[in-house]
């Protein structure tokens, strides 16, 4: 047996989010049932992150074990070929054989993305959140400033997931204007705000939440500081709404310090 680790990018438009569900396509179930097909083994496989309906992954990590001799070049150019349109395997790597694509996770990175204005871009309906009241990204940023660092999330955590720690450390959170060049609002001036989060780990919804209330800021409903005492409270009720899940993109995990184990690591994880 031999443990491999892949890199696989999904729509999650029409997917019932990651985990498996009796009778509903899933993106897990999606992943097996092929794996199945090409090695005629009945494979099991976890990802480094569990996202909802709707959510969309760049580069989203997954292991399993297999006694499959397939190269991994020829596997992954089988499992490009079965799969669905709406996913890919953009790597097939030979991972340690005590490799734990959850605990051995050192950072992940979401990207979240908004537009705004008046008239909302049709072809992008299923990959960003529309705000239709301008947003000042500038005041935006300089507020989530007061969440990068070490400190407990549990104000930014949906209930429905049981946590050793709510303490989290947020590496980078920025928000900044990009210029788009696809729909018809690309073109010279267009753009859309994206906000990136790095972090050693999620909770439930938290960056989904996170957006919520850095988006109330950029309304204008609340001022700069407000942030920094949602944080304070720990109390999900002080924050803002919970961001739609299309503009929600795991962009990246990255493995490192494999022998460290931080606070909540071996946990299941589940989509911020």
């Amino acid at each position: 047996m031999r443990t491999l680790k892949l890199t696989i990018a999904y729509d999650g438009t029409d997917f019932l989010g990651w985990q498996f569900q009796p009778g509903r396509r899933t993106v897990q179930q999606t992943l097996q049932d092929v794996l199945g097909k090409i090695t005629g083994e009945t494979i099991s496989v976890v990802a480094s992150g569990r996202t909802d309906s709707g959510v969309h992954a760049l580069g989203q990590a997954v292991s399993f074990e297999t006694g499959s001799r397939l190269s991994d070049d020829v596997l992954a150019r089988a499992l490009n070929a079965e799969l669905p349109d709406d996913m890919a395997v953009i790597a097939v790597e030979r991972a340690p054989y005590d490799f734990h694509v959850i605990r051995d996770a050192a950072r992940k990175r979401y990207r979240y993305v908004l537009q705004d204005g008046l008239v909302a871009d049709v072809f992008s309906r299923r990959y960003a959140w529309h705000v239709f009241r301008p947003l000042d990204a500038g005041v935006m940023h300089r507020a989530a400033q007061a969440l990068v660092g070490r400190h407990d999330f549990s104000s930014f955590e949906t209930s429905g997931s049981e946590r050793t720690t709510t303490v989290r450390t947020v590496f980078e959170l920025t928000v900044a204007r990009q210029a788009i060049q696809s729909g018809w609002r690309g073109g010279a001036g267009a753009d859309e705000i994206h906000i990136e989060v790095a972090a050693d780990g999620f909770l439930y919804n938290m960056v989904r939440n996170i957006v919520g209330t850095l988006v109330e800021v950029g309304r204008g409903v609340r001022d700069e500081t407000w942030p920094a005492a949602v944080l304070a409270a720990r109390d999900r009720r002080a924050a803002g709404p919970t961001a739609p899940p299309q503009g929600l993109f795991l962009v990246s995990v990255e493995f490192e310090g494999r022998g460290a184990r931080d606070e909540g690591k071996g946990e299941v994880a589940i989509e911020p």
